[in-house]
């Protein structure tokens, strides 16, 4: 063991295998002080939001029966680092590269204060497949597009290749940090956690994949059926680092040298996050701005109302007010329907996309920057590849295709358990009789149709329209 030591700090990569930035001060034999810092001053707006924090604090808890030394801290983050860094002679302080716009400025400003103290600052590539300044199209500019892209990435000898756990290190000990239960990450009065899961960390990512694998034969059809177990669930890992994108893609190649079909098409959704995470570290202002600027003067309503009834999953469109509840009741939605409540909201409602993607970060345990921007944005129709605008999602005929029987809305709509088949996606359609028989009572135990589908896909229409006429 050499006299040096180095500060590991723990961000988006709450993992030990395939963790480069610990990986390599291990390899040079340094001793260890790995850290995480919750500087909630830095995020900003983007701080966690309450089902986030509810998987970090799982997440923590998990890694530290892994690094029983993990010091945690609250506060600013340039503070803590060189506070420890000083006290205890560390020479280098190495991390994961990140890429939200905060925590790039926060990269930058750390490096400079670093060389000015003498203290190494490194920061390592492991959260994306191929850092975005390094993948280009054939004329040398940015991929716009996602297929292109995702083509791109697939042939690509740029992928990054994960390496196993560090051997056997030292850490510091002694250090003082916070116990996490004082930073009230876990909801009290009221509990809504009840139906989350449990399964959090590096082992429980590992396992998720483990027990994806045998299904993934039925991913392409079976993945936009919210009522199968057809996805893999591993977005909220992925979004906490627990499992990185190079070990699902190693894993994916190991079993299938050549992935086609179901394993190419479960490959895409993770070249979908690297998507958004390059068009992220290009358009700083994309959680928030739309990447076509004639959106900006989109003719969005703000409809306090409208917004809380999509919120609680009472709009009257079963298909909707099902993904909203379960979104509520699990800190997840299925990727299908998220289209669906998304387009419903934006198109249906004229509420803008940033008011959605705001409540999604709150509720959604993988909420994910890059992610949830670019996802909202594609719906909009104002992102870099997006959903023309006029492709407008009609809920009845969706829940109609993606739930045909109508399993997934009577689990998450019980009110509405009894309705038969032909009814269950549009029960304003359905006989007095069958509401009846059905205990079903609209506008008392099931709200009506907050708005008609025609008249809110012709007035999305007129509003593209304007914005199509100041171009």
């Amino acid at each position: 063991m050499s006299d040096k030591t180095f500060i590991v700090w723990f961000r988006n990569d709450l993992r030990i295998c395939d963790h480069p930035a610990l990986f390599k001060a291990v390899q040079v034999g340094a001793k260890i002080i790995p850290i995480f810092i919750y500087d909630a001053g830095s995020m900003g707006e983007w701080d966690y939001g309450a089902a986030q924090k509810y998987w970090l604090h799982h997440s923590l808890i998990a890694l530290k029966k892994d690094l029983p030394n993990l010091v945690l801290r609250r506060g600013n983050t340039m503070v803590n680092l060189l506070e420890i860094a000083k006290k205890y002679g560390a020479q280098s302080i190495y991390t994961l590269r990140n890429y939200e716009p905060w925590a790039a400025d926060l990269e930058r400003d750390l490096n400079e204060i670093c060389n000015d103290e003498g203290i190494e600052f490194k920061r390592f590539a492991g959260n994306l497949l191929i850092e975005p300044e390094k993948l280009k199209n054939k004329s040398g500019n940015d991929f716009q597009i996602y297929t292109p892209f995702f083509k791109a990435v697939f042939a690509s000898d740029l992928v990054r290749k994960p390496i196993g756990a560090p051997p056997a290190f030292e850490t510091v000990e002694g250090i003082e940090g916070d116990n996490i239960d004082d930073w009230g990450f876990l909801p009290k009065k009221p509990d809504w956690s009840g139906g989350f899961t449990g399964d959090i960390g590096e082992k429980a990512a590992h396992k998720r994949l483990e027990d994806f694998l045998p299904r993934i034969e039925n991913y392409s059809n079976g993945r936009d059926i919210p009522s199968q177990n057809s996805t893999s669930f591993l977005a909220p890992h992925l979004r906490f680092g627990e499992i990185s994108p190079a070990q699902i893609w190693a894993k994916i190649h190991e079993i299938c040298p050549n992935p086609i079909d179901n394993y190419y098409k479960f490959l895409a959704e993770i070249g979908w996050r690297e998507f958004s995470y390059h068009l992220l570290s290009r358009h700083p202002k994309m959680p928030y701005r739309p990447l076509k600027s004639q959106f900006e003067n989109f003719p969005w309503e703000h409809d306090e109302t409208s917004f809380k009834s999509w919120q609680k999953g009472q709009t009257g469109y079963p298909i909707v007010d099902a993904g909203m509840r379960q979104l509520w009741q699990t800190g997840y939605m299925h990727n299908r329907v998220r289209m669906i409540v998304a387009s419903f909201l934006v198109k249906h409602l004229m509420i803008p996309w940033q008011e959605g993607a705001k409540w999604f970060w709150d509720c959604l345990l993988d909420g994910d920057l890059a992610n949830n921007s670019a996802g909202w944005q594609w719906v909009a129709g104002c992102g870099s590849d997006a959903a023309p605008y006029f492709r407008i999602f009609n809920p009845i005929m969706q829940g109609q295709k993606f739930d045909a029987s109508g399993e997934y809305v009577r689990k998450w709509v019980p009110e509405l358990a009894k309705l038969p088949n032909e009814y269950i996606h549009f029960p304003k359609d359905a006989p007095i009789e069958v509401l009846k028989s059905a205990g079903v009572v609209l506008g008392r135990n099931y709200p009506l149709p907050m708005i008609d589908h025609k008249f809110a896909r012709d007035r999305a229409l007129e509003g593209l329209k304007e914005v199509s006429a100041q171009n």
